[in-house]
C-alpha cells in the first residue's frame, strides 16, 4: 500500500476519532482505558500528541526524558490530558490534512496508532467501531511481525489466526479465531479483546497475554 493511500486512511480514522470524542459526556472523559492506567482523556491526548509530532518534537523528548520511549509517551500524555476537551479536539481536527510523523517511523505505523487507540477509548465506553475492512486489513498485516513495543510476533507464535468478518488468516497452529478488530487488539495485549475471540489456539493466546502483564 503506497503512502498517499495509507494517510487517506489515517485522516479518516482520525476524523471518526474526533466525531465519538466530541460524543463523549464529562464522566465518560475520566473513564479508564485499555491503555494501562491512562483514563480516555491521556489516551485521547496521546493520539494528538502523535498526530502532531515532529522530528524535532520526538528527539528533544527523547533527550529530555534520559531516551526512555514509555516514560516519554507517558509524561507527555498525562501533561496534554489536562487541556480542554474542546481543545484536544480541536487539535486533532486539525490534523486531518497533514503529514507529519516521528523519525524513522513508517507512516504505517500512524494508522495502526490511531486504530488501536481509539479502540482503547470506545470499547470500554461500549461504542462500537465502524473501522473500514481495508483500514483493519493494513493493521492486521502490519502487526502480525510486530516487535517492540507491541510483542506481537513472539505473543502469536504457532497460532493460526482468523478474522471472522473479513477474508485474512495468518500463521500455522490452533486456530484463534474472532472480529478483526478484535484481533488486532489481541495482537496489541489488549486483554479485553480475548472475550471476543474463540478457537482451539485462544486459550493458549490467554494464558501468554496474562503471563505477560
Amino acid at each position: 500500500m503506497d503512502d498517499t493511500t495509507t494517510w487517506k486512511m489515517i485522516h479518516q480514522e482520525r476524523a471518526a476519532t474526533a466525531d465519538t470524542l466530541a460524543s463523549l459526556n464529562p464522566t465518560q472523559w475520566t473513564q479508564t482505558s485499555l491503555c494501562g492506567s491512562w483514563t480516555v482523556r491521556e489516551v485521547a491526548a496521546h493520539i494528538v500528541i502523535g498526530a502532531e509530532q515532529t522530528t524535532g518534537h520526538f528527539l528533544g523528548g527523547m533527550v529530555k526524558n534520559g531516551f526512555r520511549f514509555n516514560t516519554m509517551m507517558d509524561r507527555e500524555a498525562r501533561r496534554v490530558g489536562t487541556r480542554d476537551s474542546a481543545e484536544l479536539i480541536a487539535r486533532l481536527r486539525a490534523r486531518l490534512t497533514t503529514t507529519n510523523h516521528p523519525p524513522a517511523a513508517p507512516v504505517m505505523t500512524m494508522l495502526g496508532e490511531v486504530v488501536v487507540h481509539s479502540d482503547d477509548i470506545r470499547r470500554p465506553l461500549s461504542i462500537p467501531s465502524e473501522t473500514d475492512p481495508q483500514v483493519l486489513t493494513a493493521c492486521l498485516e502490519m502487526y502480525k511481525t510486530a516487535t517492540f513495543p507491541f510483542g506481537t510476533k513472539k505473543r502469536i507464535d504457532g497460532l493460526r489466526l482468523v478474522a471472522t468478518d473479513l477474508d485474512w488468516s495468518h500463521g500455522v497452529g490452533p486456530e484463534v479465531t474472532g472480529p478483526a478488530l478484535s484481533l488486532v487488539m489481541a495482537m496489541t495485549g489488549r486483554a479485553a479483546a480475548l472475550d471476543d475471540l474463540g478457537g482451539d489456539g485462544a486459550a493458549t493466546l490467554r494464558r501468554r497475554m496474562h503471563a505477560g502483564s
